[in-house]
């Protein structure tokens, strides 16, 4: 079983170790990997490898970098690799349809989300930020439409009160790793009956933006508490402040946070009511949001006793 494995980031490393570790005890081989192209990261600039890539170079795999699959010498190239299968999963890279229709079995790939709900690019925050109790991956035929393939398979899990984006992309990576290794041998031999999603149910996940991380104190304590969680790792929930019409505005940033809905301080939305050891208190237009842990530009997050030790916003608006 000759398999090609595309994938970038992290999400995507749980899979293919799980596709390595079966691959040295059974006739199961991966040709080559494909990910994302080198590009440059961070403040400095420099030229970063994605996680896959760093873990393909160290099993000792071929690696592609094509900027796009729609190239007809780099569809050459994956015809040339003869593949039965094609595992996607968080490449970032659109499959033709001549790419789609390459492998002699499928094109599957393994979605963070219970298909159809949350088709695109960030289905883990959108559904932290819709308040979803429940979560989970799919494993999907491929096709042309965006994650509208029909399903071989779902797993499902319970979202936590408190689950970040962080901490719910490492258990779906996981989780997707284990859905896939259980869909496989029934693709494989051809007695997987692959199932269409219910359009009716369809909803997209937009792709994120740093502009999508900032906080509207209009809003209500338990929406505001949701985009801290979605928002953490990245791109992090933030908002502006400035102590005085002649200060300079300083952006804060809010990694952790609670809502407290009984509160009513009757404070404008976005004033501090208070600060301390307790958290940073926010008043909103329903409810207080009481930030735990927050980090001031060129700082690093602190928790909310040490922050306020060095820098009190007790009485300062928040926008």
């Amino acid at each position: 079983m000759r398999i090609i494995f595309a994938g970038t980031p992290d999400f995507s490393l749980p899979a293919l170790e799980s596709l390595l570790a079966d691959s040295d005890r059974s006739a199961m081989e991966i040709v080559a990997v494909y990910t994302q192209p080198d590009r440059p990261a961070g403040r400095g600039r420099r030229t970063s490898t994605s996680p896959v890539k760093k873990a393909a170079t160290a099993a000792g795999l071929r690696i592609e970098q094509p900027q796009t699959l729609k190239s007809p010498a780099v569809q050459k190239t994956l015809l040339g690799l003869g593949p039965d299968l094609i595992v996607v999963v968080a490449y970032g890279l659109l499959l033709p349809k001549a790419v789609l229709e390459l492998p002699t079995l499928a094109c599957v790939n393994v979605h963070a989300s219970l298909l159809p709900r949350w088709r695109g690019a960030a289905p883990i925050q959108r559904a932290i930020l819709a308040g979803d109790e429940r979560s989970g991956v799919s494993i999907m035929k491929m096709s042309e439409g965006l994650d509208e393939g029909p399903l071989y398979l779902s797993r499902e899990l319970a979202v936590r009160p408190d689950e970040t984006g962080a901490s719910l992309h490492q258990r779906l990576a996981e989780l997707g790793a284990t859905a896939l290794m259980a869909a496989l041998p029934s693709i494989v031999d051809g007695t997987a009956q692959a199932q269409p999603q219910d359009e009716a149910q369809a909803c997209y996940a937009a792709k994120v933006s740093k502009g999508d991380a900032r906080l509207d104190f209009s809003l209500g304590a338990g929406q505001l508490e949701r985009m801290v969680r979605a928002f953490n790792a990245w791109p992090i929930a933030w908002c502006r402040w400035r102590r005085g019409a002649a200060e300079p505005e300083q952006t804060l940033r809010i990694w952790q946070a609670k809502a407290d809905l009984p509160a009513a301080s009757g404070s404008p939305p976005g004033t501090v009511v208070s600060a301390g050891k307790d958290g940073v208190r926010i008043a909103t237009v329903a409810g207080d949001l009481v930030a735990e842990r927050l980090q001031l530009p060129g700082r690093k997050p602190q928790a909310a006793a040490d922050f306020c030790n060095a820098c009190d916003l007790s009485g300062v608006q928040l926008y």
